[in-house]
């Protein structure tokens, strides 16, 4: 059975009108510098710029940005205080969150995402720093344009008509293991393009690891999923890559600690993994594992980014792949870009299972979208059904 496929690509502005944003900044050069930026790139237009966050609430339905990049640290209104009152005077508006690296701002970052921000960008320490930041410069861009695209496309009259769900679970390929009957869940609509993925069947072996990949929107959907599968980890452990820099990886850990009530730090070099504990990669290093006589440990490694990130989840995935086989359980949530595809391609060579989140319940379908459409996924769901699904597999119902 085929599932429908949508378009997960994020390079092209679904309307002829650019892309409005907003930029607030107390620094002068900094708003002036994002703004050029921005305004280079055709897709996108800068409205408006203000120096607090007063300035930018009372010029929010004038200006009617479709995106707004906040900085945290201002005069008079700081950010934290002008998001709720933007997000009263303009329900679907996307608030970036712009911030330096420090753990405080992390915190911030991380508790306005809960507050309705879409998402936020790290920002260098300096000034200078951030004027000569190529990866800062693609971050932010890309950012702006894939979560104003898909703004835009919820507004449009047609989202209603999309499916919200993908499902069917009989693939083409030859069973892995012994497979369960499933009932068919069928999308509310043919695809418009014709075009359909393939699933495969999960693995008949019990999982032994759930090993994690997300990006933009990853921080709410890990502890939606965390809370809802927590109660049932004490046999695996857990191992995630959440596309985060520094600082913010350990608040994160803390974070899905508290949702799922299990044990959680950032992964360091040597730690052995044990049931029933998450292991976050830190920021600025890939997170592999390695087995070590009867144990598996972390590794932690300084190689160059993999498809623009560091931490990546190709290679984390590649490594579990490697060692756990078929009793991987492998899960890909919301986020730009398709790291984690190669990776889910491993996986299934190997035997294990992947869970995808689907279109409709992504911030971006990026990363689940390109996982998608490698064919290799087990099921491809909305968030509110991924949490119980684990539970069952974890089990060994795959039903």
């Amino acid at each position: 059975m085929a599932v429908a496929q949508t378009n997960y690509t994020t390079g092209s502005t679904p309307s002829a009108d650019p892309i409005k944003v907003m930029v607030v900044d107390d620094a002068v050069v900094i708003r002036g510098l994002l703004s050029r930026w921005l305004d280079a790139d055709e897709s996108l237009q800068v409205v408006s710029s203000h120096r607090n966050g007063k300035l930018a609430v009372d010029d929010i339905e004038k200006s009617n940005p479709d995106v707004v990049v906040l900085d945290i640290e201002m005069p008079e209104m700081d950010g934290m205080t002008a998001l709720p009152l933007m997000l009263a005077k303009k329900r679907d508006l996307v608030v970036i969150m712009a911030s330096t690296l420090t753990r405080r701002n992390a915190e911030i970052s991380l508790k306005a995402l809960s507050l309705g921000a879409a998402d936020y960008v790290p920002k260098p320490e300096s000034n200078s720093e951030v004027t000569t930041s190529v990866d800062f410069r693609r971050e932010l861009i890309e950012k702006v344009k894939a979560l104003g695209q898909r703004a835009r496309r919820m507004r449009g009259p047609a989202r209603s008509m999309r499916a919200e769900t993908n499902a069917g679970r009989v693939s083409s390929q030859a069973p892995v293991g012994r497979l369960a009957a499933a009932p068919l869940r069928t999308p509310a609509i043919a695809p418009a393009a014709g075009k359909t993925f393939k699933l495969r069947p999960y693995s008949s072996v019990r999982p032994r690891i759930l090993a994690i990949g997300s990006s933009t929107g990853g921080p709410q959907a890990l502890q939606k999923v965390m809370k809802d599968i927590g109660s049932s980890l004490h046999e695996v452990p857990v191992v995630i890559t959440q596309h985060m820099p520094p600082t913010f990886t350990a608040i994160l850990a803390e974070h899905v600690g508290k949702a799922a009530l299990r044990p959680s730090k950032e992964g360091a070099d040597g730690d052995v993994l044990r049931p029933g504990e998450i292991y976050v990669a830190p920021g600025g290093k890939h997170m592999i594992l390695e087995k070590d006589g009867g144990a598996v440990k972390i590794r932690l490694t300084d190689g160059a980014p993999v498809n623009f990130c560091k931490p990546a989840v190709d290679p984390l995935f590649d490594s579990v792949a490697k060692i756990y086989g078929s009793a991987t359980l492998g899960l890909i949530l919301t986020g730009m870009g398709h790291d984690g595809a190669d990776g889910v391609k491993t996986i299934a060579a190997g035997g294990g299972s992947i869970i995808t989140q689907d279109e409709a319940s992504s911030v971006v379908w990026g990363m689940p979208g390109a996982a998608a459409n490698t064919g290799m996924c087990s099921d491809v769901l909305p968030l509110d059904e991924i949490g119980p699904k684990i539970v069952r597999v974890l089990k060994g119902n795959t039903r």
